[in-house]
C-alpha cells in the first residue's frame, strides 16, 4: 500500500449499498479483497471514526480512515516429504517437471501454517541439500513460477549467484519457454503473435485481464500444432512461446483471443465440453510447460529440457479423438 496514512475515503452516493470490503478493495487496487477483510477485523479501518465490519453496508457520505495494514507473524517454508521429479540437477540449479495442482509456494495471503502446506518449496526443502534465499524465508529457491494448475519445467536456484544471474536472463527475455495448450474452438490463424498489455482485474482480484488501459507489457507467439473436430466440440491443439512473463500470461491472452484453455473455467472455459452427444471435462488446465532452455548461471553451457505431457493430458487427448 504506497499511498500515505491515513488514506482518507469519501464514501460517494453512488457506492450506497456496497460492502465496506467491496468498497476498500476497488480503492486500494494493490491489495486483494482479502488482505482488505485482515485489515478490517485488525481495527485498521474506522467508518467515522469507529470499527466497522468488513459486511457493512455502506449508505453513502459516510468518511473511511485506513490506518494501515494488518500485521502479521511471519511465516517460513518447512521442508515436506513429498514426491518431486527432478530432471536435472547440478551444484547450482535444478529443473523440475511440476505437476498440476501442486502450488509453487505459499502466497502472500497465507495467514497460517495450513496453507503453507504441499507446495513445491516444501518439496524442494526436502529433497535439496540448499536453496537460494533471494526470494525470502517463503520463497526460498524460486526464480519463476507456474500457476498451480500448469505441470511442466521450472528451474530453481540452490545458491544466491545462480538466483540473480538466473533473474538476470529472465529479465533479459534470454529464457526460452515453450508451452503445449489445448483450447477451445478453432483458431482462425496458423501462427500469430499477441501483444495485448495485462492487468489485474479491479472487480475479480484473482484474475488479470487484457481490458485495461496501461497494464504490463505481455508477448505471447502461437502456432497450430492441429484442429480437432469431435463429439465433443472442436478445439486447437497449440505450441506456445511467450517473451514476457506475466500472472496467467498464456491464459488470458488466448481467452482474449476467444479461445480459452480447456479447463480453465477462471477464464471462460465450460466446466464441461458438450457436444452433440457427448459431454467431457478436464479436471486441471490443459496447459503445460514442455521445454525451457537457459545459460548455465556458472559456465554458460545451454542447458535445455524437454516434459512430455503428462498421462492425464495424453489420456483426455485420447478421449476426445474417439469415434462414436
Amino acid at each position: 500500500m504506497a499511498e500515505a496514512l491515513p488514506i482518507l475515503i469519501s464514501v460517494a452516493a453512488e457506492d450506497a449499498g456496497k460492502r465496506l470490503d467491496q468498497l476498500l478493495t476497488l480503492h486500494l487496487e494493490a491489495l486483494s479483497r482479502a488482505r482488505v477483510q485482515e485489515m478490517i477485523a485488525s481495527g485498521k479501518v474506522l467508518v467515522n471514526n469507529a470499527p466497522a465490519k468488513a459486511s457493512l453496508k455502506l449508505r453513502g457520505g459516510e468518511q473511511l480512515r485506513v490506518l494501515g495494514e494488518a500485521q502479521r507473524a511471519p511465516l517460513k517454508a518447512i521442508a515436506e516429504e513429498i514426491p518431486l521429479d527432478i530432471v536435472y540437477e547440478d551444484d547450482d540449479l535444478a529443473v523440475i517437471n511440476k505437476p498440476a495442482g501442486m502450488m509453487v509456494h505459499a502466497g502472500a495471503g497465507a495467514t497460517d501454517d495450513a496453507r503453507n502446506r504441499g507446495t513445491l518449496v516444501n518439496a524442494l526443502l526436502h529433497h535439496l541439500a540448499s536453496l537460494s534465499a533471494v526470494g525470502g524465508e517463503l520463497r526460498p529457491g524460486i526464480v519463476h513460477r507456474l500457476d498451480k494448475e500448469t505441470s511442466g519445467l521450472i528451474v530453481v536456484a540452490k545458491n544466491d549467484a545462480a538466483h540473480r544471474q538466473l533473474n538476470s536472463q529472465f529479465a533479459a527475455r534470454a529464457v526460452k519457454k515453450k508451452y503445449v495448450a489445448l483450447v477451445h474452438g478453432w483458431v482462425k490463424k496458423d501462427s500469430g503473435t499477441i501483444t495485448q498489455s495485462i492487468s489485474r482485474d479491479p472487480v475479480r482480484r484473482m484474475r488479470m485481464t487484457t481490458r485495461l488501459v496501461g497494464g504490463r507489457t505481455a508477448v505471447t507467439h502461437y502456432r497450430v500444432v492441429r484442429r480437432l473436430d469431435t463429439k465433443f466440440g472442436k478445439f486447437t491443439l497449440l505450441d506456445v512461446k511467450i517473451d514476457t512473463g506475466r500472472t496467467h500470461q498464456i491464459r488470458v491472452h488466448v481467452a482474449a483471443m476467444g479461445h480459452p484453455v480447456v479447463g480453465d473455467t477462471m477464464y471462460g472455459a465450460p466446466r464441461q465440453a458438450r457436444g452433440k452427444s457427448a459431454v467431457t471435462g478436464l479436471a486441471r488446465n490443459f496447459l503445460h510447460a514442455a521445454e525451457l532452455e537457459f545459460r548455465h548461471p556458472r559456465t554458460g553451457e545451454a542447458i535445455a529440457q524437454k516434459s512430455e505431457l503428462p498421462e492425464e493430458l495424453l489420456e483426455f487427448l485420447r478421449k476426445l479423438e474417439e469415434r462414436i
